[in-house]
């Protein structure tokens, strides 16, 4: 399978898996499409309904996976999937109204979200190998968003406001 279809199966997955469903009459009129950068984490933000508690989903397929999710506060959203085999993930927020996602395809890839505050959004796409993504998110109202295609790359952000 290429990795152009490996992604989107990823993506497919990912998004059957929150439970969410696209209604065609809503997609007839194309008000939902904004400009700007497209990104994983608009599209989910965008998706989903923020919970009233905290919610964590997690789907592995594969060996040796590792995946773990730590959330205080309300009106959280952690989604982690992963395919392959020796992925690790990891989610930590803080604070009220966060979204995190994880999407790992492939070996050996290590992602992790940190997230403390409110209203914050993060998204890891990484289709590949041996890659490292982190997201360190502080304050309120932060947004981004990593995609890496291709073998040990290594990607960090930090935003603190």
């Amino acid at each position: 399978m290429d990795r152009l279809a490996q992604l989107l199966r990823g993506l497919l997955i990912a998004f059957l898996f929150t439970g969410q469903a696209a209604y065609a009459a809503d997609l007839m009129d194309n008000g939902d499409l904004a400009g700007g950068s497209l990104s994983i984490a608009n599209s989910v933000a965008a998706a989903l309904p923020l919970p009233d508690m905290q919610v964590a989903r997690v789907l592995q397929t594969g060996n040796d996976n590792l995946a773990d999710v730590s959330q205080t506060g309300t009106a959280q959203l952690a989604n982690i999937v992963q395919q392959g085999s020796d992925n690790q993930a990891f989610i930590l927020q803080q604070g009220e109204n966060q979204i995190a996602t994880i999407l790992q395809i492939g070996q050996g890839n290590l992602a992790d979200i940190s997230q403390t505050g409110s209203d914050n959004q993060a998204a890891i796409a990484q289709i590949g190998s041996n890659n490292t993504a982190s997201i360190e998110q502080l304050g309120s109202g932060l947004s981004s968003s990593v995609t890496q295609y291709g073998s040990g790359q290594q990607v960090q952000v930090v935003q603190h406001r």
